[in-house]
């Protein structure tokens, strides 16, 4: 496995964090290489060796979001949890979002950055996809009384619904009463 240098590494966290705060100032559209640049106290050429442009950045940033999320939840993508402690995998995305507040804050409850919200939504999706096939199948056929899809997107629009609403909110309930509350909302799906 090759080590990326720890140079390009801090650079690159430089460059989100620059972004980040950017993001809490001013549309993205409005964000340039250059004024970046500056705030992440890098040269212009620096952030053109780690980036094409500000798009790339934040296809790039989405897509490090994604695989922290699916780092943060190998249960739920191995299908090993269960009805019993199926808030678990909630609490673990919720205290990953809460630990990492300030970039979640801005790229969904803020700004509402299109693909970092269709990412997720995405990602999302697939998992409750995954979840309400086997609460169906454990309940057999007599209960489906919703159709499958309808639930998925169901759960999963109500999931960012919640989560932007609590950033929006200064996360006023910890990660583990918040995941609670949901499973009982939703504990029919």
């Amino acid at each position: 496995m090759n080590r990326v240098d720890p140079r390009i590494l801090r650079t690159r966290q430089l460059l989100k964090d620059a972004f980040v705060e950017l993001l809490g100032e001013m549309d993205v559209e409005k964000i340039t290489v250059n004024r970046l640049a500056e705030r992440a106290t890098i040269n212009r050429v620096t952030f053109y060796l780690h980036y094409r442009d500000i798009p790339d950045l934040m296809d790039k940033m989405s897509e490090e979001m994604l695989e922290d999320i699916k780092r943060i939840l190998p249960e739920v993508l191995s299908a090993r949890w269960t009805v019993r402690d199926e808030e678990a995998p909630l609490v673990s995305l919720l205290e990953h979002i809460e630990g990492n507040a300030k970039f979640y804050k801005a790229v969904l409850a803020d700004r509402r950055i299109p693909i970092f919200t269709e990412r997720l939504l995405k990602l999302i999706t697939e998992l409750l996809s995954e979840h309400v096939e086997r609460k169906r199948i454990e309940a057999g056929a007599a209960n489906h009384q919703v159709q499958k899809d309808i639930a998925v997107w169901y759960g999963s629009s109500a999931l960012i619904g919640v989560i932007v609403s609590w950033l929006r909110n200064d996360m006023p309930y910890t990660p583990h009463y918040l995941a609670k509350q949901f499973v009982i909302l939703t504990s029919r799906y």
